[in-house]
């Protein structure tokens, strides 16, 4: 059957690898597009997946073609570049298994996909909503410690989440994140595992005190409160991500932003006012938790468009331009 290759590769990225349900799920449409495109140059008048590819057969030009016309049925590039990701890691595995003589589609590359700069807000929109009166009640002083915590440090969303009062060492796990206010700074381990240690502005340490105390005595008076969780619901569980965006979108709305606010703003808010400021990039890279210096760099692209626009309007020659 065509899934018989594809079905062992899968179950020994699961067993070995430990990939996730949705990652499978993922790779297996992307290997099952693959076989479909195989068996349609062998026999087109078999329906797709009703006979096992010969992999063997499957040519680099093949690989070529086939990526063009996922590119003309208008799959993005960033989709194709995910296909032939996992296209190549399965035609390395049958070449391990004798199945293949070598990977025809390692020496292909998916269409350049178009570089989209991450959204920030301008620095005065920034303060002002980060700043504002933040209300009070549980939710109200939790939101508002969230958010001084996020545009103070950077975090991603999932790290903020998997915040702990402090560091946890138990049955349920080690802590993967926390804070220690008396250091001010808090601990986290980010994509790739890797762990950085971020500062926590002034702002952020006092919303943070506030959070605190309001905490503890919420979960002095829930017994089920989650002990370790940073940030609760009114459930006293931990946050879910989704909880924490929408969140987010309401403050925003709330507050008069012009903008849709959701975590991954204030994280490229954080970084794009911080190098401006600074204009130190390998720090920002540092306090993202970048492994690449190239993946901080977007952030000198949005730094020049700012100076752009300050030129375009300030400029008296700068605004002949559409005359």
């Amino acid at each position: 059957m065509a899934g018989d290759a594809i079905g062992r590769y899968l179950e020994r990225l699961r067993s070995e690898r430990g990939c996730s349900p949705r990652t499978l799920a993922s790779y297996r449409l992307d290997l099952r597009a693959l076989a479909d495109l195989a068996l349609r140059e062998e026999a087109a008048a078999a329906p797709p997946g009703s006979a096992e590819p010969d992999w063997s057969a499957v040519t680099e030009h093949r690989v070529r073609r086939w990526v063009a016309a996922n590119a003309r049925r208008g799959l993005s590039a960033r989709s194709i570049a995910r296909r032939l990701s996992a296209w190549r890691g399965f035609f390395d595995w049958l070449a391990a298994q004798g199945e293949a003589a070598a990977n025809p589609a390692r020496g292909v590359r998916a269409p350049r996909a178009a570089r989209r700069l991450p959204k920030a807000l301008a620095p005065d929109v920034a303060v002002r909503f980060v700043g504002a009166s933040p209300g009070e009640g549980f939710e109200a002083v939790r939101d508002q410690a969230m958010l001084e915590l996020f545009y103070s440090s950077g975090l991603r969303l999932s790290e903020l989440t998997s915040l702990d009062l402090r560091h946890f060492d138990g049955p349920e796990g080690a802590s993967t994140g926390w804070i220690d206010l008396d250091e001010a700074e808090l601990i986290v381990r980010g994509k790739g595992g890797r762990t950085r240690t971020v500062p926590i502005g002034s702002a952020a340490r006092e919303a943070l005190r506030q959070w605190l105390a309001l905490r503890g005595a919420f979960c002095a008076a829930h017994p089920h409160c989650d002990p370790r969780a940073l940030f609760v619901s009114g459930q006293g569980r931990r946050l879910a991500n989704r909880t924490v965006q929408l969140r987010l979108k309401r403050l925003a709305i709330v507050r008069g932003v012009p903008a849709d606010v959701h975590p991954h703003v204030l994280r490229h808010s954080f970084a794009s006012h911080l190098l401006q400021s600074s204009g130190d990039l390998r720090a920002v890279q540092e306090l993202l938790g970048h492994a690449s210096i190239a993946t901080t760099q977007v952030y000198t692209s949005l730094d020049f468009q700012r100076l752009a626009a300050v030129y375009d309007a300030a400029h008296p020659r700068a605004r002949r331009r559409g005359s």
